[in-house]
């Protein structure tokens, strides 16, 4: 088992979810985030004042998979969030092991609590 923790651009994770659902991956949370990697921040203008953002809004997916579901789940997340443009700030995937996952409402353990 594994959890697949995604950070992404906000205006791709339409297009993510779509991809995941055709690859039969249907259970995610969501979060919306804030960080910067490579990207440092940008400068926008408003009311004629120019202002340093430091923090960029980005989306965080976090996707719980059984070891046969990872490489889909990868392969539709980079699909789906890559803008094509060739600059910084598509953003990244984590994979982390996930060592026991229980469902609260039965008490199943394991591969079928996902």
């Amino acid at each position: 088992m594994k959890l697949i923790v995604a950070i992404i651009q906000p205006h791709k994770l339409e297009e993510v979810k779509n991809e995941l659902t055709k690859n039969e991956i249907y259970r995610l949370t969501v979060s919306d985030v804030q960080g910067y990697g490579q990207q440092k921040g940008k400068t926008e203008v408003f009311r004629g004042h120019e202002y340093q953002v430091n923090l960029l809004r980005k989306v965080r997916l976090e996707i719980a998979v059984n070891d046969q579901f990872v490489k889909p789940t990868i392969d539709a997340i980079l699909k789906a969030a890559k803008t094509g443009e060739g600059a910084i700030g598509d953003g990244k995937i984590f994979v982390l092991p996930v060592e026991e996952v229980i469902r609260i409402r039965s008490g199943e353990r394991g591969s079928n609590a996902i």
